[in-house]
């Protein structure tokens, strides 16, 4: 069984999150959702026009980080599934909570979406959030490709000029790409981080400093951030949707 759509979640540190949700709904210029969840903790990015893809959680203690939403009709039997392919199972609550063989946390959930949101246009470029990277320390990497590439369906491609990456291509209809990431260290936990696909990558970089990023390094193809919560992200020459 595999996904029909795929979410990204910011959980964000508790001292982190005021500033966090703002800056990410900044970014993407979307709306936030009515809060939900037992204490108010969860919000989704609503775009203009079509299905969200982004969503907050505000975490009761530990630092920022990322997880997965994949979205199926039986929650029960992918995560057997998921299980026979090598992830661990941690809750059943509903929805399913669940860790790659690697330990990226990831859920699996029936929440219905059909209609990716266009990019955004600011009026002289566009951009849009369309790419989770899975950055896997280099002993763990070959398990953990298998595991994404099985669990989901994709199609793996290397990404030109560049070893370290490999991407699960995204179907026509769903809005996220998954990037694979080899790390030089060893060992370590798996972790991932947000992607932007944008038409001009200095206009996009100044108006995420203007919102309270800082620019970390740039490189041929792309830029490396962090956001007012301390996660590194990256903006892209790829050309968004």
């Amino acid at each position: 069984m595999t996904p029909f759509w795929v979410s990204a979640f910011l959980d964000l540190a508790p001292e982190a999150y005021d500033d966090g949700l703002a800056f990410w709904s900044g970014v993407t210029g979307a709306a936030v959702s009515a809060t939900r969840g037992a204490a108010g903790e969860l919000v989704s990015l609503v775009p203009a026009e079509g299905d969200g893809h982004l969503r907050v959680q505000r975490l009761v203690a530990g630092r920022s980080r990322i997880h997965l939403d994949l979205h199926v009709d039986d929650p029960r039997a992918a995560a057997d599934r998921a299980v026979a392919l090598g992830a661990r199972e941690v809750a059943d609550v509903g929805h399913v909570v669940m860790a790659s063989p690697g330990g990226l946390p990831f859920c699996l959930v029936t929440h219905p979406a059909a209609t990716p949101a266009a990019a955004v246009d600011w009026g002289g470029h566009s951009s849009a959030v369309d790419q989770v990277c899975v950055d896997v320390p280099h002993e763990l990497h070959d398990r953990e490709v298998a595991f994404w590439q099985a669990l989901t369906g994709r199609v793996l491609a290397p990404s030109p000029g560049h070893a370290e990456f490999q991407r699960l291509h995204r179907p026509d209809g769903e809005p996220l790409h998954l990037l694979l990431q080899r790390l030089g260290e060893p060992l370590g936990e798996v972790r991932g981080h947000l992607d932007l696909a944008t038409s001009d990558r200095a206009a996009e970089t100044a108006r995420h400093v203007a919102l309270g990023a800082t620019e970390v390094a740039t490189f041929d193809s792309w830029t490396v951030l962090t956001d007012p919560a301390g996660s590194a992200y990256c903006i892209t020459d790829r050309e968004p949707r």
